[in-house]
């Protein structure tokens, strides 16, 4: 089974903050910790939200939102991330990707790199970089309601051609949070509250996706991942595949 981890983001690091030399050591050693388990996937942190733009799709009509953006519905059900030349370019994937899933919600933002965050320069001739085209949850996902099989094929036919040309590099859905954990700082330690979730209004700062036998394996690594990224609240959900 897999779960993903994702810590909510804070007004900090929507201002720009950058990483502290021993924040970033702390997030390696845990990510060295996961990889010698064998549990480690994938992980990413995300720009603040001035860096991206929120779409609203409604019966075939487009909004967008330039951000920075507060937090409303931040329930997510799934994400892509993507290799573009500019946000307009991935704005461009998710309307063809909201052209096959109807009515629906995404957030786009960079996906945080390590010349971001001064760990390295930035590349002389950069000419692409990663954005997270996030969807957020409807009441069809929660109710774990599939796409339909018309639909499974268009976003399959999206999906490979848009790889084939170095777009696309991976997509994961999320599972209805019923079947997920949600972790919350306090004084008296952390609180743990199992799923569903009826809302969520903060943003996601990062994750890490992981391979385990359960979701109470997971629980012990997001104790731990709470404690590394010193968040306020830390979602697990496990992913679909």
């Amino acid at each position: 089974m897999r779960f993903i981890i994702m810590h909510k983001t804070s007004a900090h690091w929507e201002a720009g903050a950058v990483p502290t030399p021993d924040l970033v050591a702390r997030v390696g050693a845990l990510i060295g910790e996961l990889s010698r388990a064998q549990a480690f996937v994938a992980g990413e942190g995300l720009r603040p939200s001035a860096e991206g733009v929120r779409l609203t799709f409604t019966g075939g009509t487009r909004t967008i939102t330039r951000g920075p953006f507060t937090g409303d519905r931040e329930l997510p059900a799934g994400f892509s991330i993507l290799r573009v030349a500019s946000l307009d370019e991935a704005v461009e994937w998710a309307t063809r990707a909201a052209a096959v899933l109807g009515d629906v919600e995404m957030d786009i933002r960079p996906v945080t790199e390590a010349w971001d965050i001064g760990m390295v320069p930035r590349p002389a001739h950069l000419a692409a970089r990663r954005y997270m085209a996030l969807r957020k949850a409807t009441s069809a996902s929660e109710a774990g309601t599939p796409p339909t099989p018309g639909q499974r094929e268009e976003m399959e036919r999206l999906v490979a051609d848009t790889a084939r040309a170095g777009v696309h590099l991976v997509s994961e859905n999320m599972r209805p949070s019923a079947r997920g954990r949600r972790y919350k700082n306090a004084q008296d330690g952390v609180r743990v509250i199992d799923g569903p979730f009826t809302e969520s209004k903060e943003m996601i700062g990062g994750y890490v996706v992981v391979s385990l036998p359960s979701l109470d394996e997971a629980d012990k690594w997001a104790r731990r991942y709470i404690e590394v990224v010193d968040a306020a609240e830390v979602d697990v959900r496990e992913l679909e595949g």
